[in-house]
């Protein structure tokens, strides 16, 4: 018998040029050249816009851009790769959100740092698949070290586990699904006749407050649970839960024949970046019985922050805890993970499937991580986070998330102290909540210029804020996620959007004067 050669040695020669062509776009051990080449123009193409952008958006329209969009022919290749770069530029990178640019300062997408970018790079070119041992061998092991190390710097204790995720979104549905499962589990056990399952959903209830995120709402109807299954509890003057409101709906629950299958406390609201008072809900929820979530998606940058780490306390004892890496650890979309306390809940989303992690994997060890989440298929996002602690290390992205929450602080002493603006809290993270408040204007002509200010500032691109609403009012948001942004940029800032809601309440009180209504 002849020996078998390696593929390369009895590779037929292509008879169709097309094939070769397209072979050459391969990557592997024949196209590394062409692979650096190609890589190299990108990366500089990027860094020189980088370089080049001093706003951090052109205002441009979804109007203006989409027909030049729609007229791209993607039915026929440019065929050359700087051709298609320059295409990029124009329907892309040349209008894209500029994130790092200190005067970004609208939604909690964070500036990335270089290690993670390499990281980024290099998990794509190898492209495992972090959902068997199989495709992904130490990458497997690298994501459950950093869900261990993450689990010790919350507190969990040695029985906790967790996976990594698409984002907070996906970590708040799993760990709703988790306790959906423990909570059927309880009634079923406890019940003198097995109820049908339809029954035991009807009565689950989920408790977070006003402050919460909308994704435990989004989670609940995805979980087939009722439109009112989510309750919500009001807020204290620090935009925090109220915990005497959080234990009377138990109460009332339980007197109504419900089950509060779940409280989700917030570490970092999305507007007001306050943290619920965790250890009086631990005290609650522990007397109770209740499942615990913290959805620390915003919060989770105390976890390395070398001063702010007491404003988790009470953490430890959730079980479960939505962390976003991407949001303040500095990484690209997406890095972020759910963690539970008690490792053995994770089987509510195991699935096991013959072709690829039978049961009998189980039985020889096999580590796959599929048996842990609800994706199957799963990019090696661990691999970011792995290589900027190994080259930057847990003290310095606390030390940036740290002058962040400082620059809000001082953020919120400017504002508080400037009579054209009103503040809605005082920030605890870095993001703050406020509002132009024009001179003798009414409650909707404040409305108003407070939304014209903030769209006058985007089309402009100088700079991007976000918007909210606070008790039924429109407000603007300043979140702070860029190191590099100075107090200085932040009142340049307001001196425009001050400048840009001024004007359009004198136009308004001008007009109104010239051809009063009626």
């Amino acid at each position: 018998m002849s020996p078998i050669g390696s593929p390369r040695d009895t590779a037929p020669a292509d008879a169709d040029p097309g094939l070769s062509a397209a072979r050459a776009h391969l990557f592997n051990a024949g196209s590394v050249e062409r692979f650096r080449d190609v890589l190299a123009r990108g990366v500089n193409r990027i860094a020189d816009r980088v370089a080049d952008a001093d706003q951090p958006f052109t205002g441009v329209t979804p109007d203006a851009l989409a027909p030049l969009i729609a007229g791209v022919d993607l039915d026929r290749p440019l065929g050359d790769t700087d051709a298609a770069l320059d295409e990029l530029h124009d329907v892309w990178l040349r209008d894209a959100v500029w994130f790092h640019h200190p005067r970004y300062l609208a939604h909690l997408n964070c500036p990335v740092v270089i290690p993670a970018l390499l990281g980024e790079a290099v998990l794509s070119a190898v492209n495992s698949s972090v959902d068997t041992w199989d495709q992904s061998v130490g990458a497997t092991l690298m994501e459950r070290h950093l869900i261990e190390w993450t689990a010790g710097r919350i507190g969990l204790g040695t029985t906790a586990d967790g996976v990594f995720t698409s984002g907070g979104t996906q970590s708040n549905l799993q760990a709703m699904l988790l306790a959906r499962e423990e909570a059927c589990r309880r009634v079923v056990g406890g019940a003198a006749t097995r109820p049908a399952r339809p029954q035991v959903l009807a009565r689950l209830r989920i408790i977070t407050s006003v402050a919460g995120h909308f994704s435990v709402q989004k989670a609940a109807k995805l979980l087939g649970l009722g439109a009112d299954a989510v309750l919500t509890v009001p807020t204290d003057a620090g935009r925090r839960m109220r915990t005497d409101d959080l234990a009377t709906t138990i109460d009332r629950c339980r007197r109504d024949g419900l089950v509060v299958m779940a409280v989700v406390a917030t570490a970092g609201t999305t507007d007001f970046g306050t943290i619920d008072p965790l250890p009086e809900i631990a005290d609650i929820c522990t007397a109770a019985g209740v499942w615990l979530h913290v959805d620390a998606a915003y919060g989770c940058g105390l976890l390395v922050s070398p001063t702010r780490r007491h404003l988790l306390d009470g953490i430890e004892r959730a079980d479960s805890v939505t962390v976003d890496y991407h949001k303040s650890f500095f990484q690209p979309v997406s890095s972020s993970a759910l963690l539970v306390r008690d490792g053995r809940v994770l089987r509510h989303a195991t699935w096991h499937a013959d072709y690829l992690n039978p049961v009998r994997a189980v039985e020889q060890g096999i580590p796959n991580q599929v048996d842990k989440s609800i994706q199957t298929t799963r990019r090696f996002d661990a691999g970011k986070l792995w290589l900027t602690l190994r080259i930057m290390g847990p003290d310095a992205i606390g030390a940036l998330f740290d002058r962040v929450v400082d620059l809000a602080a001082e953020a919120w002493r400017l504002l508080d102290t400037d009579p054209r603006f009103e503040v809605a809290a005082r920030p605890q993270l870095s993001t703050v909540v406020f509002r132009h408040v024009p001179p003798d204007a009414g409650p909707s002509l404040v409305d108003d210029a407070n939304l014209h200010a903030r769209d006058a500032l985007a089309t402009s691109g100088a700079a991007l804020v976000a918007g909210t609403k606070v008790d039924g009012a429109h407000y603007l948001k300043l979140t702070l996620l860029n190191p590099e942004t100075t107090i200085d940029d932040i009142a340049a800032v307001l001196n425009l959007i001050a400048d840009h809601a001024a004007w359009y309440a004198q136009t308004t009180a001008t007009a109104e004067l010239t051809c009063p209504v009626g």
